[in-house]
């Protein structure tokens, strides 16, 4: 809408002062002619704004001139105050700075919008853990923020999963994401994308050395590379489980980076069946192995491959506690370099 247009034209023209018509008219999308137009009405209803024409010339308003206008639709407001549920500035130190920008902007709203906002950042709250996830390692972002908006390259000490010490990495990093409730930065190692959990970032250091991004490319664009890699990797194993009832806030808490969903809730007067069935996502069939962890207490149901693993599992480890001596060497003692 064109009242949309010419608040946004004053808005830009008091945030970046002096800016070319074409700028203006490619970042809204008309064409010059129209801007002129747009110009020449904001004059009309008393804004002191000019335009020069020629090589160097531009839009601009007369110095010194401002608006206490923010410009925010209802919903645009709703949406502010809604951001600010979704608990990332914590992590990021932002909590204090966010408080205080919200209350500016409360207080530069229309009249009108103030309710809504108020309501809405009341009534809406957005949670980005997974239900009985535990506890997160504490994460140390300080660094890894430091490099990124500073533009500077990263050495990490990185642990992998599944390893006892860490590895060192030389990256360069476009940023970082928060993705259900983990942080992870997103960087090139050697000119090629790579994904690092911040609570697995051992140690940090900022070099002196300016980053190395791939020219013209954005966070947003790598980090859409990665997500596609990781959701679409091959060889991923739905498992359908029953759990003793008993054992089934501990297998949920334990099992929570495999839940595909959560069981539906029951009414207590309604349960009348010992065992409950959960949905599990494996990325490889012999992660499914720790499930051996509790016993009797869990049944795989489906597929049958996972019910072929673990029975191969359990056969083995019976096998080796099944052999007379518990592993003992000569004579009965323990083997070993003496």
């Amino acid at each position: 809408m064109k009242s949309d247009r010419l608040l946004s034209i004053l808005l830009l023209l008091q945030t970046r002062g002096r800016v070319p018509a074409r700028e203006l008219a490619d970042r809204l999308d008309v064409s010059v002619r129209t801007i002129y137009r747009d110009i020449e009405a904001l004059s009309a209803s008393g804004v002191p704004v000019w335009a020069e024409r020629g090589r160097h010339g531009g839009i601009e308003l007369l110095a010194g001139f401002r608006t206490d206008v923010t410009g925010l639709t209802a919903d645009e407001s709703r949406a502010l105050f809604i951001l600010a549920a979704q608990g990332a500035h914590a992590a990021l130190g932002l909590d204090a700075a966010l408080g205080s920008a919200l209350r500016k902007v409360m207080a530069a709203l229309p009249a009108p919008h103030r309710p809504a906002a108020e309501v809405a950042s009341r009534r809406i709250l957005v949670d980005a853990t997974r239900w009985k996830g535990g506890p997160r390692p504490a994460v140390d972002l300080a660094a890894l923020q430091d490099a990124v908006f500073a533009d500077r390259r990263l050495r990490l000490r990185y642990l992998h999963s599944g390893r006892r010490e860490p590895r060192t990495y030389t990256v360069d990093p476009y940023g970082l994401v928060s993705k259900a409730g983990v942080w992870y930065l997103v960087a090139d190692r050697r000119g090629r994308p790579r994904l690092f959990r911040a609570d697995r970032v051992r140690t940090a250091t900022v070099l002196d050395e300016p980053v190395r991004r791939r020219q013209g490319v954005e966070l947003a664009d790598v980090w859409e590379v990665l997500r596609r890699e990781v959701e679409e990797r091959p060889g991923g194993i739905d498992v359908v489980v029953r759990v003793r009832r008993d054992r089934l806030d501990l297998f949920l808490r334990l099992n929570a980076p495999y839940l595909a969903e959560l069981p539906e809730d029951e009414d207590e007067d309604e349960v009348h069946d010992d065992w409950v069935t959960v949905r599990l996502s494996y990325g490889v069939l012999g992660e499914t192995r720790q499930l051996l962890q509790f016993s009797d207490r869990i049944e795989v149901l489906d597929p049958p491959e996972v019910r072929a693993e673990l029975a191969r599992a359990a056969a083995s480890v019976t096998d080796l506690y099944q052999r007379p001596g518990g592993g003992a060497g000569e004579n009965g003692r323990s083997g070993g370099v003496l």
